[in-house]
């Protein structure tokens, strides 16, 4: 029970970086001024990958939409929401792991493949993405625990 009660916490954390990093992406796409902080070093271009026709998805920058699945995911991740008794929570969570993990598979495609580059902020936040899948996915049995543990009492 011990690693139960800090998966709420490791989840948020994970939520909090990947708001950062998504922050600073989202902040690089609308600034035409700024330029990106990234390593340089072969096949690394971070300026190539955020510029790419890959950085836009219906129209809507990628960097959008990780700010606003980390803002989303924030929310489902909190502590008391892993002890709601609302019964869409947990799956709602689940649910936008996977959807996240589906998304980076998409994107490390496009950046191998088809970018041929790979942007260091991106890999961070498809980590943390993996991250957060592996914490929400390995703690199910305990949210649901959780869960009725608050109901209990």
């Amino acid at each position: 029970m011990e690693f139960v009660s800090r998966r709420p916490i490791v989840a948020t954390v994970l939520c909090i970086l990947g708001l950062g990093a998504a922050s600073y992406l989202t902040y690089i796409h609308f600034t035409s001024s700024a330029s990106i902080s990234c390593l340089a070093i072969k096949g690394i271009n971070c300026e190539k990958v955020i510029t790419s026709p890959q950085s836009l998805v219906f129209g809507v920058p990628v960097a959008i939409l990780g700010l606003a699945f980390f803002v989303a995911m924030l929310a489902l991740c909190v502590p008391p929401a892993w002890r709601s008794q609302q019964h869409f929570i947990a799956p709602a969570r689940l649910v936008g792991a996977v959807t996240g993990v589906g998304f980076i598979c998409y994107l490390l495609y496009a950046e191998l493949f088809e970018i041929r580059a790979i942007c260091i902020w991106c890999t961070a936040v498809h980590v943390l993405t993996f991250l957060l899948f592996v914490t929400i996915a390995t703690g199910w049995d305990d949210a649901l625990d959780l869960r009725e543990a608050a109901a209990e009492g």
